[in-house]
């Protein structure tokens, strides 16, 4: 094989596997994961995910976890230590919510 056979083909198999990766984090929390966090006191708080960090929830299209398009979806959360959800600030000085947001 050439070398820029190989290189084709070390680019092509990454490619494959980070999409599949992508792919494995972008599942919907399963009931148990849920429960687990609602059991440790967590809570959902929505709009201060990071883009493609968020939990779930992501909005209209999305598959859940890890699907958020920009900073601070107002219809995507996180789960967070219960009862900090409101205390949160995000930039532009708007706080996280236990509701979605519509910004």
């Amino acid at each position: 094989m050439s070398t820029k056979t190989n290189v084709a083909s070390a680019l092509l198999i990454s490619a494959v596997a980070s999409l599949l990766t992508s792919v494995a984090h972008a599942a919907p929390l399963t009931k148990a994961e849920e429960s687990a966090a609602i059991s440790a006191h967590k809570e959902k708080c929505f709009g201060i995910a990071l883009k493609g960090q968020n939990d779930c929830a992501a909005g209209p299209g999305t598959t859940c976890q890890g699907t958020s398009t920009v900073d601070f979806q107002g219809n995507s959360w996180k789960f967070v230590q219960g009862g900090t959800c409101t205390s949160i600030e995000v930039p532009g000085g708007a706080h996280g919510s236990l509701t979605a947001l519509k910004s």
